[in-house]
């Protein structure tokens, strides 16, 4: 698999990532603005707008961190810190399968959207992490 993987150029991988966090980031928004109801996201568990609105602004963080950082790859060849980034990148590998996992268990919004956007963050992030500097 890993082979199937390192045959995806680096640049790719790096518009993927900016693509994932790009639209994720629009999807938390267009939850928070009310345009996507917030029972169709977190599983349908968040009670009230009012519970759904911190896990969305943090969600916000996390992909504006996640797109800086993916940038901050992408552009960068230089070999320093190289241990460090990769060690991030497979943390977000770590992160985004973890949520990949709860998407398959989600609303039937997050089966066919949210499941196939977390992969395609999950497969850029793992390009990245097996990147050889």
């Amino acid at each position: 698999m890993l082979r199937r993987v390192r045959k995806i150029e680096l640049k790719m991988a790096v518009f993927m990532g900016i693509c994932f966090y790009g639209i994720t980031l629009l999807l938390h928004v267009l939850i928070i603005s009310g345009v996507i109801p917030f029972t169709w996201v977190n599983g349908g568990q968040s009670d009230s707008f009012a519970a759904q609105l911190p896990i969305s602004i943090i969600s916000i963080i996390i992909c504006i961190m996640g797109g800086v950082f993916t940038q901050i790859v992408g552009g960068n060849r230089s070999y320093k810190h190289r241990r460090g980034r990769t060690v991030i990148c497979w943390f977000f590998v770590v992160l985004w399968s973890f949520g990949f996992l709860q998407q398959l268990l989600g609303t039937p919004f997050e089966k066919m959207f949210c499941s196939l956007l977390v992969l395609l963050g999950v497969i850029s992030n793992l390009r990245m992490a097996i990147e050889k500097r």
